[in-house]
């Protein structure tokens, strides 16, 4: 009997172990997933729970659940990865595998920049990137008579680039409805030199900033935070004084990945970004957050992800030549506020295209455009989520690859 070890049960672990049960032989492989926390977290909820628009039932479930029949589900903490023995020591066993997938995901890091994880970490200065941040930044909501708002990116990666944004244009929605909008100012702060990665989403979002009155200061690398004097400096000692700051930290891989010795600086596995095969052994697979490849690290593209992953685990075993077609397809909406939101779609070489998803005239949803229809269609993306996607349910119309036309071409 074979071994194929999945490592870490969130989005995309638990996508591959629903992928892969049904594809490999019972009576060759035994298929395992280890990770050591009992609870799965619906992570893009997490941008809702400071607005009181989700409760904490809404984007949390037992994990073991959503493991299929068939798949050995072990929870303990794991320790480390030795490649060179094919072999995974957890707090207490170790285990050996013929293939493993690395599906560890990323966690934010408040301690890499000075000052940021001091006495006022989850006071005044907040992230809403974990359950915990979310849930301590939507009290602090609640009773925040208002003062300077500043909404902070560290640095790029993060999980869905979009989301400060989000929060952004939540904020401003949210402070209108309280009828306290005149008493807080609201200012986005980013390394970037746009209000996103990618020039023609830049082009498309940057409008909305200015029309909600959301002061942007671009081309800021963040030194450290004078938590004292409630202030943010750069490198090049400009400051920026916050009374509430909502942050998004420094995004690391595991530090398991770093135990192991297999990561870069960030503790990302260096990982082909067109057959998500690490690139220093040949039986590790690398999915979703926990790799370096240049795409969005976001739920979507751990689904296309994983749809060219067991494919080519399933080539491996085969011996055949794995397939280089996974392209960096991301698809994600944006919040706006107000009931609204905007649709884009974009991959490694395509710039986000304007047009009509999935259908190129009938839609129904629009890209790079504003609408309450896809505003309705990130908030029924909770339930796919828990209802098909994690559990490897294809999802009609969005399995779909980008070519180079930004047009699709649908499984």
């Amino acid at each position: 009997m074979k071994n194929l070890i999945i490592l870490g049960a969130g989005t995309s672990g638990t996508m591959m172990a629903n992928h892969l049960v049904s594809k490999l032989p019972k009576n060759e492989w035994k298929i395992t997933i280890v990770d050591q926390y009992k609870t799965h977290y619906y992570q893009p909820g997490f941008l809702f729970l400071p607005f009181d628009i989700y409760k904490e039932k809404d984007v949390k479930k037992e994990g073991k659940k959503f493991i299929p029949k068939g798949v050995t589900y072990i929870q303990k903490r794991i320790e480390k990865i030795v490649p060179e023995e094919n072999k995974v020591q957890l707090e207490n066993e170790t285990l050996s595998y013929d293939v493993l997938i690395v599906a560890t995901g990323s966690k934010i890091a408040p301690q890499e920049t000075e000052g940021m994880k001091g006495p006022k970490w989850h006071k005044n200065i907040f992230d809403f990137y974990t359950y915990e941040g979310a849930l301590a930044l939507r009290n602090k909501l609640r009773s925040w008579k208002g003062g300077k708002l500043v909404i902070h990116i560290t640095e790029m990666p993060i999980k869905c680039p979009v989301a400060p944004l989000e929060f952004a244009f939540l904020a401003d929605t949210y402070f209108r409805k309280k009828g306290m909008r005149d008493n807080v100012e609201i200012t986005y702060v980013t390394p970037l030199s746009g209000a996103f990665t990618k020039p023609k989403a830049t082009a498309a979002l940057h409008y909305l900033l200015e029309e909600k009155g959301i002061k942007e200061l671009i081309d800021f690398n963040i030194d450290r935070v004078d938590y004292e004097n409630n202030k943010i400096i750069d490198y090049g000692d400009i400051a920026v004084d916050y009374d509430l700051l909502v942050t998004t930290p420094t995004n690391m891989g595991d530090d398991l990945i770093k135990r192991s010795g297999m990561g870069d600086a960030l503790n990302f596995i260096p990982t082909n970004k067109a057959t998500l095969q690490s690139l220093a052994n040949e039986n590790i697979f690398v999915i979703g957050d926990a790799s370096n490849i240049p795409a969005s690290k976001a739920g979507s593209v751990a689904h296309f992800e994983a749809e060219v992953l067991t494919e080519n685990i399933q080539n491996y075993i085969k011996g055949k030549e794995l397939k280089e077609e996974f392209d960096g397809h991301a698809n994600c909406f944006i919040e706006t506020g107000n009931g609204k939101a905007l649709l884009i779609d974009f991959n490694y070489e395509q710039e986000p295209v304007r047009g009509n998803f999935p259908f190129p005239v009938v839609g129904p949803l629009s890209l790079l455009k504003e609408s309450k229809l896809n505003h309705l269609g990130k908030l029924a993306f909770r339930w796919i989520y828990w209802n098909m996607l994690i559990k490897g349910i294809s999802i009609p119309f969005v399995t779909a690859k980008m070519t180079k036309k930004g047009k699709y071409i649908t499984n």
